[in-house]
């Protein structure tokens, strides 16, 4: 029976070892630069955003051209009465033609066309440019939430240890009669304490991981290394750094394609014109002809037609105009905010590590001497040590918290800086 089990269990334990092999990269770190270039690789927004930037580029090769020429086949005189009736060489008016006829476009039209496509290319490019940002933003920010998860799950080992330190102490104090046997209660309950803190971790670990899942896919299963991002941020904002936004830059090609297509509309007005070369076949008695003809617009009625198409698009780049102010306001506001954020986190960072973190060690720290003594209380010691252990998980969440908003403000006025 035994060797029937070992000869059917070590094939099972060698194909899970080998499925534990062939799955490396489940298992492997993942930084955050690896995080925003598998981001920049695989998000399906951006594989769009390629797609439409070179629509946009191949749709600009014809805007300049000429249209396609047009054949032109018919017959023309052709008698359906008389002794010639129903007859295509007797009569001599009658002819079969053929010819060809090419319109063209005045040159401001043609040229305000090609101004239009190459806006378009511009706003492609620019909304491509946004549009990356923001899967790199995405990113870093689900990268950050993770990792200070995986921070905050790293601080359990220690407060695990010191509890099975305080359970010891307790069973120290008791056996020497300087503590009740209730007391023996305490750490286990402090214990679980702890372990319900650290499933409301496990919640925050599956939703993180998921965030970040949905830009990088299955490697957001890998477990996060490194530290909180350090971008460079400039603190003073100015005019100068809010045009850096990526929405805001991307008026400019928004103005010109609007702008060109004034000049379109404005175009309108000037007539166009077209040519048309046509061979006409006789019958044999008569002889053969070829006719030349031009044609012109008139654009007699613009008050009808040309003005109201030239006032639409100058109410389109008048709306774009206040847009952009409005949409630059907005980001001046949220600059502030976000710069005044920032620099609060900083002081929290700050004043927890430099004053909150060693301050509660050290109430916890004598707490516990003195009931090691005998001259403290054991409720005392549970309170100190749990503002201790809030003020280490705190600490964590300062830290998030600043690299989030560095995140938003590097992203949105450093990383899109020319």
């Amino acid at each position: 029976m035994n060797a029937m089990c070992y000869r059917t269990g070590w094939p099972r334990v060698a194909a899970l070892a080998a499925g534990l092999w062939a799955m490396p990269s489940l298992a492997a770190p993942l930084t955050l630069d690896e995080a925003l270039r598998l981001a920049e690789d695989t998000a399906p927004s951006l594989q769009a955003q390629a797609a439409k930037l070179q629509a946009a580029n191949l749709a600009a090769v014809p805007a300049g051209e000429l249209p396609d020429p047009k054949l032109l086949l018919g017959l023309q005189n052709y008698p359906i009465g008389g002794a010639d009736r129903w007859q295509l060489d007797e009569d001599f008016m009658t002819m079969q033609m053929v010819g060809v006829k090419q319109e063209m476009p005045n040159r401001d039209k043609r040229r305000a066309r090609v101004e239009v496509a190459e806006a378009g290319v511009e706003r492609a490019a620019a909304e491509s440019r946004i549009e990356r940002l923001n899967v790199r933003l995405a990113t870093a920010l689900a990268w950050i939430r993770r990792y200070a998860v995986e921070r905050k799950d790293a601080l359990f080992q220690d407060f695990y240890r010191e509890n099975r330190l305080l359970a010891e102490s307790v069973r120290a104090q008791i056996a020497g009669g300087r503590a009740q046997p209730a007391d023996a209660v305490t750490p286990k309950q402090e214990a679980a304490q702890l372990a319900e803190q650290q499933d409301d971790l496990v919640r925050q670990r599956a939703q993180a991981q998921a965030a970040l899942k949905r830009w990088i896919g299955p490697a957001g299963n890998q477990t996060p290394v490194g530290n909180f991002p350090q971008w460079p941020i400039a603190l003073a904002g100015d005019g100068h750094t809010l045009q850096h936004h990526p929405q805001l830059a991307a008026f400019a090609p928004l103005t010109r394609e609007a702008e060109a297509k004034v000049r379109e509309a404005q175009a309108q007005k000037q007539s166009d014109w077209s040519w048309e070369l046509d061979y006409q076949r006789r019958g044999r008695q008569f002889g053969d002809m070829i006719s030349v003809q031009f044609t012109f617009d008139l654009p007699l009625f613009p008050d009808n037609r040309q003005n109201p198409r030239i006032a639409a698009q100058r109410a389109e780049l008048e709306r774009l105009d206040a847009e952009r102010e409005a949409m630059t306001r907005e980001h001046a506001e949220r600059l502030e905010s976000e710069l005044a954020e920032y620099q609060r986190l900083n002081r929290a960072v700050s004043r927890s590590q430099d004053s909150l973190l060693p301050l509660a060690r050290e109430k916890a720290d004598l707490s516990m001497a003195s009931y090691r003594a005998g001259k403290g209380d054991l409720g005392d010691v549970i309170v100190a040590r749990q503002q201790l252990v809030e003020a280490r998980l705190k600490h964590v969440d300062y830290e998030e918290q600043r690299a989030l908003t560095r995140a938003r403000l590097y992203f949105a006025y450093g990383e899109g800086k020319p």
